[in-house]
């Protein structure tokens, strides 16, 4: 393969990079070695995420030495999924590879993740990590409980990725919703593969995950899951909650007048009882109704950006 300041590639690596001076080097070097024979024309967009050291002049020596790079730089660090779509605002390929530059990837494994898509087989494939690795327990449990709630059939979720450009189009890269790149898009019917990626040690630098990380991927898991499962259909779960509770209520009433008026029994917790579900059911209800108005704008922006898509002839980058 040839690198030249063409219009177009075939395949851009967007690599989020924070704090990594002493990995940035040897990392564009072996994407040097490993994308030079490729069968495919490459570029590799390095996102600058805020970082701290160095990393600001090494990668402006980089993109000189290497043609193939291209350099985007955060002045504050904004995150991973803020990395990819400042990557994916300049990249030029047609199917992107999100990696990182920690060197726990190696460069030579990307034409393997690509080569299923290029062949027309998959929209995403994912890298399944071969080796040890010191969060493997976290990384299981989140992989088991992505699979059971979004019944995806891969193994390894929270790994190197490559995805055709439509899919970051689709995909909503809230903050930390990096990781849930590969259970949204097969939710919008792209076809999911794997192959298998050896996992290094880390050479240089320090891990940015952390314990705290922990609890905020729980809850966005939860968050994904009920976007997903009633984001277009929020009258499904507040509607029949707010369903339940009145009906609870309204019995709890019934009860309350038979006790009242046919035994002389009055029952002061009961009411209590009636008043709340009552009100819970009203206010369900209520935020069920809201939630169908925003759910249609949603819709109707979804729409108005396909007409926009296909006014252009379907390319995003026009």
């Amino acid at each position: 393969m040839t690198f030249t300041p063409a219009t177009h590639v075939d395949v851009s690596v967007l690599v989020p990079a924070k704090d990594e001076v002493e990995n940035l080097p040897e990392f564009a070097r072996l994407c040097d070695e490993a994308l030079r024979s490729a069968p495919f024309t490459a570029e590799v967009v390095v996102v600058n995420d805020g970082s701290r050291d160095e990393s600001t002049e090494v990668l402006r020596d980089l993109a000189v030495r290497y043609p193939f790079l291209r350099v985007v730089n955060h002045r504050v660090q904004r995150g991973i999924a803020d990395a990819l779509r400042s990557a994916s605002d300049v990249a030029r390929g047609d199917v992107f590879v999100f990696y990182p530059a920690d060197l726990q990837y190696l460069p030579a494994d990307i034409p393997a993740l690509v080569e299923p898509i290029l062949a027309g087989r998959a929209d995403v494939v994912t890298g399944t990590k071969q080796g040890q690795y010191d969060k493997a327990f976290v990384s299981g449990v989140y992989n088991r409980l992505c699979r059971w709630l979004f019944g995806v059939t891969v193994t390894d979720l929270n790994s190197v990725k490559a995805f055709r450009r439509q899919v970051m189009d689709h995909v909503p890269l809230r903050p930390d919703w990096h990781r849930y790149m590969v259970v949204i898009a097969a939710v919008d019917g792209f076809r999911l593969d794997s192959r298998p990626v050896p996992l290094h040690p880390r050479r240089y630098g320090v891990s940015k995950f952390n314990w705290r990380r922990i609890p905020v991927g729980v809850i966005d898991l939860i968050s994904v899951w009920f976007q997903l499962r009633f984001g277009r259909k929020p009258m499904l779960f507040f509607g029949l909650g707010g369903a339940l509770l009145f009906l609870v209520g309204l019995l709890a009433g019934i009860t309350a007048l038979v006790l009242r008026f046919g035994y002389g029994y009055g029952f002061r917790p009961l009411l209590n009882l009636v008043e709340t579900m009552v009100i819970c059911g009203v206010v369900l209800f209520g935020f069920g109704f809201v939630g169908e108005l925003i759910a249609g704008m949603r819709e109707e922006n979804r729409a108005l950006a396909r007409e926009l898509a296909r006014r252009s002839q379907g390319d995003p980058r026009d």
